[in-house]
């Protein structure tokens, strides 16, 4: 009898493996519809509060979501003028930041060699040409006018959802009530990324403001472009604070040599100790609930996935996650695995507390 279940089990368990693979190969090679919606969606989920806040102010539904579509446009238009114009300013100086690097490896290697130094070792710097650099922001660039190429259909998308997010509660109440689902849960994934990208919002904000005005003090060229950058992959965790003082510092020892280099990198540093590792994990882990594993993991996973848009999206795409498998019997162990210590604790406080009425 125990082989039998055991036998049902294992077998239950390679199913749901085979499904699991399954499904990831199909959101992976259907990335080119998925990310568009999924743009939108998280669009629509930003903006539906002003919506509401129009609408409460006596606003007609369609003006409101009109005056909040031209907003987007206007705020992308400008993104794109000023990021074309830097990036294209900054290609046209590269030859001459060629030649200041190259003098430079060249006056490195003449000093390693009169110190009986293996010049080999500066074949760090020279994987980090401004050649390189070139094609680094010019792959950015391209994913992000990848995604402005649909941003027809994003618009579109986002338009139709936010006239429908008025009806879209009254319709999950008459869809789930038979199947005994609490509409507060489903719920709390529109609750919790709107209170998730809020707070990088702002976070990104100040970093690309601290950045930006950092490089512009110390006279570090196209400190507009690094405020942008800061402030753009700011929204990527983990690394992308890293991948953004890359240019900059690189630029740095170009520009004025190792001690400007230096100078540029301490006020990276600065901002993202301050805000990238104490103010954002803090207030992120207690609004979203997710230890910082859970999002440096999701992060290479979506990552993985989706590419740039993947990491961007990787944290509201794994609450979404997380929050499904709490309302799944099955399943709920998964989601208390990607809990933080706080999110446990109340966890062990909610069972201790049932166990004790239980006892009286």
């Amino acid at each position: 009898m125990t082989e039998n279940i055991g036998a049902r089990v294992g077998a239950r368990s390679l199913m749901i493996g085979a499904a699991v693979v399954v499904v990831l190969a199909g959101l992976k090679a259907s990335q080119t519809l998925i990310i568009p919606f999924l743009l939108a969606l998280f669009l629509a989920i930003i903006c539906a509060p002003v919506v509401s806040w129009l609408t409460r102010a006596r606003v007609p539904v369609g003006v409101a979501v009109l005056i909040v579509v031209i907003v987007l446009l206007a705020v992308f238009s400008g993104f794109g003028a000023i990021v074309g114009s830097s990036v294209n300013e900054f290609a046209a100086f590269a030859a001459q930041y060629q030649v200041r690097f190259d003098g430079l490896i060249a006056s490195a290697t003449t000093w390693f060699e009169a110190h009986d130094i293996d010049p080999q070792s500066l074949d760090v710097l020279t994987m980090l040409q401004p050649g390189r650099l070139i094609n680094m922001l010019g792959g950015v660039l391209k994913n992000l006018a990848a995604v402005l190429s649909n941003l027809f259909l994003i618009i579109l998308t986002m338009i139709f959802m936010l006239l429908e997010a008025a009806t879209f509660p009254i319709k999950m109440q008459a869809a789930v009530r038979r199947g005994g689902v609490d509409i507060e849960n489903l719920g709390q994934i529109v609750g919790q990324i709107q209170r998730y990208l809020g707070i990088k919002t702002a976070t990104s904000l100040a970093t690309g403001l601290l950045v930006g005005v950092w490089t512009a003090v110390i006279g570090l060229e196209f400190a507009v472009v690094w405020g942008l950058l800061a402030f753009l992959l700011n929204y990527i965790p983990s690394i992308g604070s890293i991948v953004a003082a890359v240019p900059a510092v690189l630029l740095g020892l170009v520009q004025g040599g190792i001690g400007y280099a230096f100078l540029v990198a301490a006020g990276y540093v600065v901002v993202n100790v301050a805000i990238g590792n104490f103010i954002e994990p803090y207030l992120l882990g207690l609004t979203l609930g997710l230890s910082t594993l859970v999002v440096f993991l999701s992060l290479v996973f979506w990552g993985w996935m989706w590419g740039s848009i993947g990491m961007l999206l990787s944290v509201p795409l794994t609450m979404i996650l997380k929050i499904l498998l709490e309302n799944t019997d099955d399943l709920q162990w998964i989601a208390v695995m990607l809990d933080n210590r706080r999110g446990a604790e109340k966890r062990l406080e909610v069972l201790e507390t049932a166990s004790t009425a239980d006892g009286d």
